[in-house]
């Protein structure tokens, strides 16, 4: 996915909670707290089928370029790293 699409679609579901997979194999879940030309921001969700999210339950981060810490937005992940977006609903049952 390119940046521009991510950066559309993270706008169009900020609030919500999704689940993002990235080029690395990572999965992020978690509600989106912000976004901005280069990176999106989630609260991460325990819980919620974040199996394989590379961050222990405090969401300190994957990797360089994604997955760090930034207090009161969450773990911020690189629009660039972003392979697949979906809303975390459709895969929790």
């Amino acid at each position: 996915m390119n940046p521009a699409d991510a950066y559309n679609l993270c706008n169009r579901y900020h609030g919500k909670m999704v689940r993002i997979r990235c080029n690395d194999g990572t999965v992020h879940v978690g509600q989106i707290t912000r976004v901005d030309q280069k990176m999106v921001w989630i609260n991460p969700q325990s819980g919620m089928g974040g199996y394989g999210l590379g961050w222990g339950w405090g969401g300190y981060g994957y990797g360089p370029g994604y997955g760090y810490y930034r207090p009161g937005f969450g773990v911020g992940i690189a629009l660039g790293a972003i392979v697949g977006i979906g809303l975390a609903s459709a895969f929790l049952w």
